[in-house]
């Protein structure tokens, strides 16, 4: 059985609407999209680094984050880590349409109910599903008790409005594992879940 980490950048009311850039996620009339990137430094990459591309994991996305996230890393002329992981890694991708045409190699469509498709992924993948963004998503798996763990970048803002990680609902126990501080204020932390 396969376990679910959740890995998000959120500030500290919350948010996680459009950490990357302006236009990256607009609804609800956002305008706060790239508060994330002044705060990224090495300390965060090496923390981050340390769980991407393990051999036997495999990234899970909502379908608006997976075209969102391959779009901008293989399109990007920038130099980074993340391009070789993101493309070579195998990708579950999560949409209620079995019409989903996904573009980008070694992805998977989970068409259908989400937590029905990605309890079965969990059951069938031996290592670790990583979640990437995916708001809508993580919420769901989050209030079926699905998710394994998280990895938060909790960087030092209040933004005052845009859509939050943890919705309303039951209360959730978390135990911190591991964490350290960046340069920059953010603190990363991994927390188990269950």
């Amino acid at each position: 059985m396969g376990t679910i980490s959740a890995v998000e950048s959120i500030t500290l009311d919350g948010v996680m609407q459009a950490p990357g850039r302006a236009d990256e996620d607009t609804r609800g009339g956002f305008v706060h999209g790239g508060w994330a990137v002044p705060y990224a430094d090495h300390v965060a990459m090496e923390f981050l680094g340390q769980g991407m591309g393990r051999a036997g994991d495999v990234m899970l996305f909502g379908h608006r984050t997976y075209e969102d996230v391959l779009h901008h890393w293989t399109t990007t002329t920038e130099p980074n880590p993340f391009t070789d992981v993101l493309v070579k890694t195998p990708k579950l991708v999560v949409s209620r349409s079995s019409g989903t045409v996904l573009e980008y190699p070694n992805s998977r469509l989970l068409a259908g109910e989400a937590l029905h498709t990605v309890a079965q992924a969990a059951a069938d993948v031996g290592g670790t599903l990583v979640v990437l963004g995916s708001g809508e998503l993580v919420r769901a798996l989050h209030a079926a008790g699905l998710v394994d763990e998280y990895v938060l970048q909790i960087h030092p803002i209040v933004l005052g409005s845009g859509t939050r990680l943890f919705a309303d609902g039951e209360r959730a126990n978390l135990t911190l594992v591991r964490s350290v501080t960046s340069t920059t204020g953010v603190l990363l932390a991994q927390y188990a879940a269950r």
